[in-house]
C-alpha cells in the first residue's frame, strides 16, 4: 500500500482493488406482510446500554463503568474486538505520529500492554520513529514501517485479543450479553431509550440513560431517524469488503526474503497469481512466523447495507480463499506446507453509514488546527500532513437525543474516512463515547450539553493523550 495523491488530492493510498461483475440475483418479491403490535418485555435497565462489542464498543464500555456507570454491552457474536479480531484485522494501524510520539493511547495503550511478547508482533518503542534504513527495510516488509520511518503498528494474535478484551470488561463490572443482535432503537420523540434485541428468546427490550451506537454502521442511529451518508469513492479501499483469513505452516521468512532480495521473481510470482486468479493478494505477515495472514482481495462495488452483497462477498472471498491455498502451496516459497487455519467469522467491511453530526471531521482540519472539543489525537495519513485534531461533535448525532456514535460511522468526510475507520480510531473515539456517556447519565445531560472541559479532564485521567486546548464554557 503506497500513499498518492489522486484527483483533487481525494486518494491518498493506492491499494488493489477488484470491481466484478456480481452473481445472478434471486428476484425480490413485491409482496408485503403486516406484523401485529406487540409489547416487549423488558430484559434489564442500565445507565448506558453500548451496542456492538467491538474496538469502539469495547472502549466505551470499559471508560463508562470507570466512571462508575452500570454499562451493558450487547454483542452479536461470541466474543469482544469486532474486526480487530472476528474479523482478522490483526495488524493495527499507527498509533503513533510522524514524530514517533505515541498519539493514540489511553484505552488502545491499555489493552495492548496486556499481551506479552508471545501474542504480539511490532516494533519496540525504541524504534517508533526511527529512519535508519536497516531498521525501516526491516519492519517495511512487517507493515510497521511507513514513509521512511519505524511505526506503532504491531500485529497480534486475535485470541489474546479477545481474552483480554473480555477480562478488561468482566474487571470493569460491565454485564456482557453475547449472541444479541440490537434491532432497533426505543424512541421517546426524538430521544433514544434504548434499545431492542433478537435472540433466541425473542424480541426484548433494554432501557438507558444513554444508548452507544457502536455497531460500525450506524445501524440503530439511521433507524432513530438521524441523517447519514453513505457515498464512497470506488477507487478507494475505504468502500471494498472481503473476509480475510489466515494459512498456517506456512515459513514467512522465507517468503519475505523471496519477496525483498528477488524483487523480479516476487513480480512474476505476482503477475501469474494476478493472470491465474484474477482476483490475487499477497500475505501479510502475523504475530508468529508459521502464520501468514491474507486481508484481501478486497472487492468494490458492494454495499455493506444490503444483505445480498454481503452473502456474495462471503461467497466469493472463501472461493478465492482455496484458490489462493492451491496457488501458493505450488509456487509461493514457504507455503509448500500451508494449510487453511482460519477464516475470518466477521466479513471485512470498511464503510457502511456516516453520521451526521453537531461536528464533522474534515480535510480542511489536517493543518494542525486544533478542535475546541478535542476528544483524541490522531496520527495523519502521511508526513505532509500534521496531527488530526478529533472533534467530540463527530461522534454526537444532529438530530437525535440520547445516543453516541463512537467508531467508523462517526461523522467525517469520504476521506477522513481512509483513516477515521481504523482500530486505533475506533478505540479513541469509543473511549471519549464511553467517558461522555457515563458524565451525562449520571448528571442527567443532554449529550450535546457534556461540559469539553469535564470530559477531557476524565479522558486525560484515563490515558488520553490529548493537545492543550483554550477549554470550552461550560453551557
Amino acid at each position: 500500500m503506497g500513499s498518492m495523491e489522486g484527483e483533487g488530492g481525494r486518494l491518498f493510498f493506492q491499494s488493489e482493488t477488484f470491481d466484478t461483475q456480481k452473481l445472478d440475483r434471486r428476484p425480490p418479491s413485491n409482496r408485503t406482510i403486516a406484523e401485529p403490535a406487540r409489547e416487549l418485555p423488558v430484559h434489564t435497565e442500565c445507565d448506558v446500554l453500548v451496542v456492538g462489542g467491538g474496538p469502539a464498543g469495547t472502549a466505551a464500555a470499559v471508560a463508562a463503568a470507570r466512571l462508575g456507570a452500570d454499562v451493558v454491552l450487547l454483542e452479536r457474536y461470541n466474543h469482544l474486538g469486532g474486526l480487530s479480531t472476528g474479523g482478522l484485522v490483526i495488524w493495527i494501524d499507527r498509533m503513533t505520529d510522524w514524530n514517533g510520539n505515541h498519539v493514540i493511547r489511553g484505552f488502545a495503550e491499555e489493552l495492548l500492554g496486556r499481551l506479552t511478547r508471545d501474542m504480539i508482533a511490532g516494533p519496540s518503542p525504541a524504534e517508533w520513529g526511527s529512519k535508519d534504513p536497516e531498521r525501516v527495510a526491516h519492519w517495511a516488509l512487517r507493515t510497521a514501517a511507513f514513509n521512511g520511518m519505524v511505526t506503532h503498528s504491531p500485529t497480534l494474535d486475535p485470541e489474546w485479543l479477545k481474552a483480554e478484551s473480555l477480562a478488561m470488561v468482566l474487571e470493569a463490572g460491565i454485564h456482557p450479553i453475547f449472541h444479541a443482535w440490537g434491532a432497533a432503537p426505543l424512541l421517546e420523540s426524538r430521544r433514544v431509550i434504548g434499545c431492542s434485541f433478537e435472540s433466541k428468546e425473542g424480541r426484548r427490550a433494554i432501557l438507558a440513560k444513554v444508548t452507544i451506537d457502536a455497531t460500525g454502521d450506524g445501524d440503530l442511529y439511521a433507524r432513530a431517524g438521524s441523517g447519514f451518508d453513505t457515498e464512497v469513492d470506488l477507487r478507494d479501499i475505504h468502500g471494498c469488503m472481503n473476509t480475510s483469513w489466515l494459512f498456517g505452516g506456512v515459513d514467512m521468512k522465507a517468503f519475505l526474503r523471496f519477496r525483498s532480495e528477488t524483487s523480479g521473481q516476487f513480480a512474476e510470482f505476482m503477475a501469474q497469481g494476478r493472470e491465474k486468479l484474477r482476483f490475487f493478494e499477497k500475505p501479510s505477515v502475523s504475530w508468529r512466523d508459521d502464520i501468514a495472514v491474507f486481508m484481501g482481495p478486497r472487492f468494490a462495488g458492494y454495499s455493506a447495507l444490503k444483505v445480498e452483497d454481503l452473502s456474495e462477498v462471503e461467497i466469493r472471498s472463501h472461493q478465492i480463499m482455496l484458490e489462493h491455498l492451491a496457488f501458493y502451496r505450488a509456487h509461493a516459497p514457504g507455503f509448500g506446507d500451508a494449510f487453511i487455519m482460519l477464516s475470518g467469522p466477521q466479513l471485512g467491511v470498511r464503510h457502511g453509514r456516516r453520521l451526521v453530526g453537531q461536528g464533522k471531521l474534515v480535510r480542511a482540519d489536517w493543518d494542525g488546527r486544533i478542535a475546541p472539543d478535542e476528544i483524541g489525537v490522531s496520527p495523519s495519513l502521511s508526513p505532509k500532513f500534521k496531527n488530526v485534531s478529533v472533534p467530540y461533535g463527530a461522534i454526537v448525532p444532529r438530530e437525535i437525543e440520547g445516543l453516541l456514535a463512537p467508531g467508523r460511522h462517526l461523522s467525517c468526510d469520504a476521506t477522513s474516512h481512509s483513516f477515521m475507520r481504523e482500530i486505533p480510531q475506533c478505540w479513541l473515539t469509543g473511549h471519549a463515547a464511553g467517558v461522555a456517556g457515563a458524565i451525562a447519565a449520571d448528571r442527567g445531560l443532554r449529550l450535546a450539553e457534556v461540559p469539553i472541559a469535564e470530559l477531557r479532564g476524565k479522558l486525560a485521567s484515563q490515558g488520553a493523550f490529548l493537545n492543550e486546548v483554550r477549554e470550552m464554557a461550560e453551557s
